[in-house]
């Protein structure tokens, strides 16, 4: 698919992109690129290849859910301004 810079204008102007003028032939050029190579993968018979998520297929190491650092929230909420139940209270921002 090839496009003309008529088009690239359309196209810059819906998606509210600036363009200088002199470029839009440098566009034209790269967006037809891009275009024909989309062509290209789309002629590729994928029937029956089953869609993968990540090209590599390894499962992730997991690490044991432990407790790492000791609860200090006691000591937070002493020096915080507003606390209520051992919640932080703050001021209202959104009316």
């Amino acid at each position: 698919m090839s496009l003309d810079t008529d088009a690239v204008r359309k196209i810059a102007h819906l998606a509210r992109l600036g363009v200088d003028s002199g470029e839009y032939q440098s566009y034209a050029r790269n967006l037809s690129d891009i275009l024909s190579f989309v062509e290209q993968l789309n002629a590729v018979d994928t029937r029956g290849v089953e869609p993968m998520a990540h090209p590599v297929e390894a499962s992730q190491r997991l690490r044991a859910d432990e407790v790492t650092e000791a609860d200090q929230r006691e000591r937070f909420q002493k020096i915080a301004p507003r606390v209520e139940a051992g919640l932080y209270l703050v001021p209202k921002v959104i009316e």
